[in-house]
């Protein structure tokens, strides 16, 4: 289906990543810049290197989540030449780097280990870098259904998305899905299940991350202004007892619905939900849901999601 009255997306991430080089942070910045020009960070790397530039992955994946700053010489290098491949003025990233990003790392949260704010997101860009896509994938969400189901041993036993994208730009024909499992989760034994106007294409997972990356298929090239709507899921049941389920959003969005529904033979005491700016960062909005369906479910609507994190929380006892 061909849309008109498209809301100008490319002009819209184009003045957020103008207004982000004038008043940054650096990683904000820097992964603005990546998603304009849809370049995945094995493709960056690889530029660099022909710049004789050596910059592994994972460093590129810490500089844009904020988790580490260039410092050394060789870095600022790289920065320089990172302007030249995302198409930026010259000075425009290094500008946002102060000199005290020179001398000492940022300051993390003592309440959560450093791996544990960094790790998954590692581990994605890790398994993303084999499958050759841009980095945002060229899709908008323009709402996004998600029904969670926690199993009887009190355990996150699946999950079914059910999603409505436009296009952004021509030749789209796929969206990768991500399911990171409660601690203990065997990613080898998820499995994932496609739904309407879908099939299942590749599949990766990182053991030690609990994360799995699955390539959904359209049945349609859709060119840009189209939407698009389809479904999937994923089959978990490997780990133990599930206490909350977040959705991070990297980009504002449309409405996104989540819905958490319980055993009969494993009903929570509390159900909240939340929102945060972003791993670690303090609990905001926080509210009491009230079951509903013979006391099995809790959801929460979002008209408009923002940047940052949703979930729903409870407790057992």
């Amino acid at each position: 289906m061909r849309v008109t009255g498209n809301p100008d997306a490319d002009h819209t991430e184009a003045a957020e990543l103008a207004q982000l080089l004038r008043a940054g942070p650096f990683h904000l910045a820097l992964r603005a810049a990546l998603a304009a020009r849809g370049l995945p960070l094995h493709r960056v790397q690889h530029r660099l290197a022909a710049r004789g530039i050596k910059l592994g992955v994972t460093s590129l994946s810490y500089w844009q989540q904020g988790a580490r700053r260039p410092r050394r010489p060789e870095s600022l290098k790289a920065v320089r030449a990172l302007e030249q491949i995302l198409e930026l003025p010259a000075g425009a990233l290094a500008r946002l780097l102060d000199p005290a990003d020179g001398i000492a790392e940022p300051v993390r949260p003592a309440a959560r280990p450093y791996r544990a704010l960094v790790g998954v997101g590692v581990a994605v860009e890790e398994l993303l870098a084999g499958l050759e896509v841009p980095a945002d994938g060229g899709l908008h969400t323009l709402g996004h259904h998600e029904r969670v189901r926690i199993g009887p041993g009190r355990e996150l036993r699946d999950r079914d998305s059910q999603h409505v994208v436009r296009a952004h730009r021509d030749g789209v024909d796929r969206y990768l899905a991500i399911h990171h499992g409660d601690p203990g989760c065997d990613p080898a034994r998820v499995r994932v299940r496609a739904g309407e106007n879908c099939r299942t294409g590749r599949v990766r997972w990182h053991r030690e991350a609990g994360v799995v990356v699955a390539e959904l298929l359209f049945d349609a090239r859709l060119r840009s202004g189209d939407t698009y709507v389809f479904g999937y899921g994923f089959e978990d049941g490997t780990a133990g007892s599930s206490s909350e389920y977040v959705r991070g959003f990297s980009y504002a969005g449309g409405q996104y619905m989540l819905q958490v529904r319980f055993d009969e033979a494993a009903l929570p005491v509390r159900c909240t939900r939340f929102g945060q700016a972003g791993p670690g960062a303090p609990r905001t909005g926080l509210a009491d849901l009230t079951p509903s369906g013979r006391h099995r479910s809790v959801h929460l609507v979002e008209q408009a999601v923002r940047r940052g994190i949703l979930g729903i929380g409870w407790d057992w006892e």
